[in-house]
């Protein structure tokens, strides 16, 4: 399995991007997550893929939508009103499986793209 994010980039407060992760269907849960030199990795949402169950981090709930396409097997994430806080390298992933998903552990997810970076000015 191989994931491929991109769409990352330079912008500025209240921009927005849309981040793509291709090769991430059939999987039961794809997510992604974001990560500063100072910050472990940190959930940012995450959805089940057959039924479009999704889930966010309170820091980015109504700011961030994250999606599928099955045709195109893409995961996107619609990011709105970005502020500075938001820079981060952006990585998808694709779970390990299995009879649980905790969706927001990183530890949940076996496949990893290399990761975008996003940098918001202020």
């Amino acid at each position: 399995v191989q994931l491929q994010a991109c769409g990352g980039g330079l912008v500025q407060t209240g921009d927005s991007l849309r981040l793509s992760c291709a090769g991430s269907g059939r999987h039961y849960g794809v997510g992604w997550f974001r990560q500063t030199p100072r910050k472990e990795r940190e959930f940012v949402a995450a959805i089940r893929w057959s039924v479009g169950q999704t889930y966010y981090a309170d820091s980015v709930k109504g700011r961030f939508t994250i999606s599928r396409d099955n045709a195109k097997n893409t995961l996107y994430l619609q990011m709105n009103s970005l502020k500075p806080e938001d820079t981060a390298v952006y990585y998808c992933a694709a779970d390990r499986g299995g009879d649980s998903y905790a969706y927001d552990q990183a530890y949940e997810y076996e496949y990893w793209g290399q990761g975008t970076q996003v940098t918001v000015s202020s």
